[in-house]
């Protein structure tokens, strides 16, 4: 895969690229301009909404952020943008004191219980993103759903862009057909803006304690644990496609994402 060059350079956020440009396993690319990440955005500058809405001609944001970090961060300047349309859809999956940037303690058993019960910190962050997908399937499904309106381009985001917006695409570029190095190298590819990401969020009490919790390179995205949880959905669900079609995902659900990214 190529250097990442998908960035979008914003004022008001560090972590927004775009899922476009990506090789799928029948020798394809996915589609520029459709499918955005990125980090929080309630920091948008004037000239960042203009960028989004106006150039890349953004039409939904889907917000994984929880109540909780709305409430005390804001929901931004996109949501007075007429149209723009707001989708809130949070996994409540981890257990910080404000937020879900950190937990403070995870319960192997509920999590992931045919996994020995050793906690190292591959097991931690994987437990993490299976909680998204047993608390809150409803609204995984429902974000990818909105991913695929086809009015216009669609931005996933959370509070890093990094573990919930992390988990969304990740399955997003699945039912797309990106290779799986791919949809790694774009998993990790956050670990670029780390730094950035982190002192951005530290400027923010919402925030602030939970990331001081640990040191900052147990922030970073690494491959063997988007890898471990990609493997665990191949080898006791049958896979990404079959984890979400046992919850309501269909063949037109399918069709409409991958028309969204393919050619």
């Amino acid at each position: 895969m190529k250097e990442m060059t998908r960035w979008i350079d914003l004022e008001g956020a560090v972590n927004a690229r775009d899922l476009g440009g990506l090789p799928t396993r029948d020798g394809g690319v996915t589609r520029h301009g459709r499918i955005l990440r990125a980090d929080n955005l309630q920091a948008l500058t004037p000239a960042d909404v203009a960028l989004l809405v106006g150039d890349l001609r953004l039409r939904h944001v889907v917000d994984l952020r929880s109540t909780a970090e709305v409430t005390l961060e804001g929901p931004g300047p996109l949501t007075r943008v007429p149209d723009v349309t707001h989708h809130h859809l949070t996994l409540f999956a981890e257990g910080g004191r404000h937020t879900d940037v950190e937990a403070d303690s995870i319960d192997i058993d509920k999590v992931l219980p045919w996994q020995e019960r050793a906690v190292d910190e591959e097991l931690r962050v994987t437990g993490f993103y299976f909680g998204y997908l047993r608390d809150r399937p409803d609204s995984v499904l429902a974000a990818l759903r909105a991913l695929s309106l086809d009015d216009g381009a669609a931005l996933v985001h959370c509070a890093a862009g990094k573990d919930r917006t992390g988990v969304v695409c990740a399955l997003a570029l699945e039912v797309a057909g990106v290779t799986r190095e791919a949809v790694v190298e774009d998993y990790t590819a956050t670990g670029e803006r780390l730094e950035l990401i982190l002192k951005r969020l530290r400027s923010s009490a919402t925030y602030r304690d939970d990331l001081d919790s640990r040191p900052a390179d147990d922030h970073l995205p690494r491959a063997r644990y988007i890898e471990q949880f990609l493997g665990v959905l191949d080898d006791r669900f049958g896979g990404p496609m079959d984890w979400l079609g046992s919850h309501g995902w269909t063949d037109a659900d399918t069709a409409a994402l991958r028309a969204r990214l393919r050619d």
